[in-house]
């Protein structure tokens, strides 16, 4: 038997196993270096893939053989390795003819393949470690440092390649060059591809990438990109209309990238664009016809203005802000999700600014009936499970990988999260509780005397600290959660104003400048970085004042640029010089049919003539906010919609007996406008005007026309067909 405190004896040798997690560090490596298991070891484990979610990383490991997820965890490893199944993986004796060996190499059967090549550098590393003990880092060894990447980075042509070399830097202040433990990836293998062997390729498209260089819970970038071959004349850029410091620093990185905006949108474009970003309805035709008839030059700057006080924008924004904090109805109950919903429409009918916010939802305290902010804590009501949607929703950083191990793409590991979340180790809860699928009772959240967080694997209980600081200093008997407000919202705060400008930028443009808008992070870093730093300060010279921001954004060229590429533009996606078209939000859609076929909806539980947009639950019974993407009551905030048009989707538009209910109803559009006398041309205007905020085309014009003067259609049935026509259109469908 070879377990930790044995004598084995095969032969003339004997081997003493381990005897302690520190025992056994004398002897020396591959040309006299000295392998320890964190710093030479683990590595090769993880660059292999050996410990990744899919092979014994997994929850319980896999045939019997578990190791923690990236190595967050070497103690267990170690002991996984040497000690575990009687010791039966490593052979001290005959090294090579360890079964840790032979499973990676594929000489014994082994369900994830060949990982390691025999005689390879991580082969003959690993016999040498086994020969010489398996032996750990003690508290004198050198601990790692720091990680870098080499040579500076630059943009690459075309199908040109750079050898990338990884750096560790040690606590000794020595180095080594790691290139080949590290696992490689990039953010854009499109622009910039790179192998395992750290060996980065510049593609065909232009743009911009991050390589990224992950080891033993480190992280390195190596920022890069492809421009475009042939350079723009610089006074085609010196022409370019620029109206803020948004245009200014868009432009710089399209120069760089050599890349040109599209030009600016037609007014009918822009008109549409502007309603449905900020009050999430399409312009009706008398405000289409005002709009196109004013010759003003700041008529687009005039109309945000005027969208920005129009009612419609806080039933809007709390629409879209119900998916990210809304708990599930089923759990919380009717009441409590009916208040959280009053308090984000009061918020954003006064306008209240972001950090406010924020901070209100953060220490909220009181009746889960009357202060709505408290609702936020019903749902979720462990320290563990509050953290991960504060850190998503308010700081950009997804945390939740950090909960059980090493962050994968990031710095962050159990210490970083289990701090964060003792912040809320103190929310206390006196009433009635959850009772799913009733839980009605009202219920009141209370900071309590005492509460602490535990690390999952030390126990050591863990002070309340924000993320890449130090502990915070909390008066006793103060609730925490009031100093990690104080703390996101400081002027000097490194997440919180980024993430806040990033996902309202988002909201505007399609895309943020950091994407997904809650990811923010080394390895997914923000395309502009210059803009988003920008938009940052501007956010907090406003006071986060909200809609000055959106203003600010509105105003910019870049804004108002139309979809159409422009040659150059043609294959770019992030670089914000072009319009991205979107599907409408389902809600949208579901009133803009509404108001283009004259016929309102009614949805359970909603007061007469209520817009799908002002809906307080998804409870609410509708089949089309269902196959447009609406999120599932069930499903737990924050609820990422999925923008891509399915195959139901356009049946049901196509199909619907809802929708053509809607188009062929006695006292809809269709029937006021066949019983009336406008002529057929004035017709057709209405209708596109209502549906597209734009006049027809004379070729438009002209072919709909045919359509009334066939002998067997009826005046009715003809605008009927153009309604059913309009709604199945992409330009109706999408945003422009």
């Amino acid at each position: 038997m070879r377990g930790a405190g044995t004598i084995a004896v095969w032969g003339a040798t004997v081997c003493l196993a381990l005897l302690a997690p520190g025992a056994g560090r004398a002897a020396a490596g591959p040309a006299d270096e000295r392998l320890l298991f964190e710093t030479d070891i683990q590595p090769i484990l993880t660059a292999r893939g050996c410990n990744a979610g899919g092979c014994h990383g997994k929850a319980g490991g896999k045939n019997g053989f578990a190791l923690s997820l990236f190595g967050f965890d070497p103690d267990g490893d170690h002991r996984s390795i040497v000690s575990g199944a009687r010791g039966r993986r490593v052979d001290f004796a005959s090294p090579a003819r360890s079964l840790l060996l032979l499973k990676a190499t594929a000489a014994e059967p082994h369900g994830g393949g060949r990982r390691i090549e025999e005689e390879s550098d991580d082969h003959r590393r690993l016999v040498a470690w086994i020969a010489a003990g398996a032996p750990r880092a003690g508290p004198d060894d050198p601990r790692l440092a720091g990680l870098s990447i080499g040579p500076a980075p630059r943009l690459l042509a075309a199908g040109e390649t750079v050898a990338l070399t990884a750096s560790a830097r040690f606590s000794d202040g020595s180095t080594r060059d790691v290139t080949a433990s590290c696992v490689w990836q990039s953010s854009e293998p499109v622009v910039v591809a790179v192998t395992a062997a750290g060996t980065a390729t510049g593609g065909r498209l232009p743009g911009e990438a991050t390589v990224m260089a992950r080891y033993m819970g480190l992280i390195a970038t190596w920022d890069s990109g492809v421009a475009r071959p042939d350079p723009v004349d610089p006074a085609v850029w010196a022409a370019l209309p620029r109206a803020n410091f948004i245009d200014d620093l868009v432009h710089a990185r399209l120069r760089h990238l050599g890349i040109l905006p599209s030009p600016p949108c037609a007014d009918a474009t822009f008109l549409r664009r502007a309603h449905l970003d900020v009050i999430g309805r399409v312009p009706t035709a008398a405000e289409a016809r005002a709009f196109l008839a004013d010759d003003r030059p700041d008529k687009r700057q005039r109309l945000v203005a005027a969208l920005l006080e129009r009612g419609e924008y806080a039933d809007f924004q709390a629409n879209k802000w119900a998916d990210l904090l809304r708990p599930n109805p089923y759990r919380v109950g009717i009441k409590a999700t009916l208040a959280l919903d009053a308090f984000l429409r009061d918020a954003f009918r006064r306008n209240l600014p972001h950090d406010q916010f924020v901070r209100t939802l953060v220490t909220a305290r009181g009746s889960t009936f009357r202060d709505g902010a408290t609702t936020m804590f019903r749902d979720r009501r462990s320290p563990d499970e509050i953290v991960t949607m504060v850190s998503q929703l308010f700081l950009g950083t997804r945390l939740e990988c950090a909960k059980c191990h090493q962050h994968p793409f990031e710095r962050y590991g159990q210490d970083d999260f289990y701090s964060l979340a003792a912040f809320f180790a103190r929310v206390g809860y006196r009433g009635t509780g959850l009772s799913p699928p009733i839980s009605g009772g009202e219920e009141f959240v209370t900071v309590a005397a005492q509460g602490e967080v535990r690390h999952p694997l030390t126990g050591q209980v863990l002070p309340p600290r924000p993320l890449l600081g130090e502990p915070l200093a909390i008066p006793a008997g103060a609730d925490p959660r009031v100093a990690l407000a104080d703390w996101m919202t400081r002027p000097d705060n490194p997440f919180f104003h980024r993430a806040a400008a990033n996902r309202v930028w988002a909201d505007l443009m399609g895309v943020g400048i950091v994407d997904p808008v809650d990811d923010l992070r080394a390895t997914n870093p923000p395309v502009n970085p210059a803009l988003l730093d920008a938009l940052a300060e501007e956010y907090r010279r406003v006071g986060m004042d909200t809609k000055r921001l959106i203003a600010t954004i509105m105003a910019a060229n870049v804004y108002g640029a139309s979809s159409t590429p422009e040659g150059t533009n043609a294959g770019d996606h992030r670089n914000f010089s072009r319009r991205l078209r979107r599907r409408l939000r389902a809600e949208v859609l579901a009133d803009a049919i509404d108001d283009l076929t004259g016929v309102p909806s009614s949805y359970p539980g909603a007061a007469p003539g209520s817009r799908a947009v002002q809906l307080w639950t998804h409870r609410s019974g509708s089949t089309f906010l269902d196959v447009f993407g609406r999120p599932d009551p069930n499903q737990d905030p924050p609820c990422q919609r999925d923008p891509d048009a399915t195959v139901v989707q356009v049946l049901h538009l196509l199909n619907g007996p809802q929708i053509a209910g809607k188009i062929a109803d006695d006292s809809g559009t269709a029937a006021r406008l066949a019983a009336g006398d406008l002529p057929p041309a004035a017709v057709i205007e209405e209708l596109y005007l209502a549906a597209y905020a734009r006049f027809p085309t004379s070729a438009e014009r002209t072919a709909l026309e045919a359509e009334f003067a066939r002998p067997d259609r009826s005046r009715r049935q003809v605008i009927e067909d153009i309604l059913w026509a309009l709604v199945n259109s992409a330009e109706f469908v999408y945003e422009d």
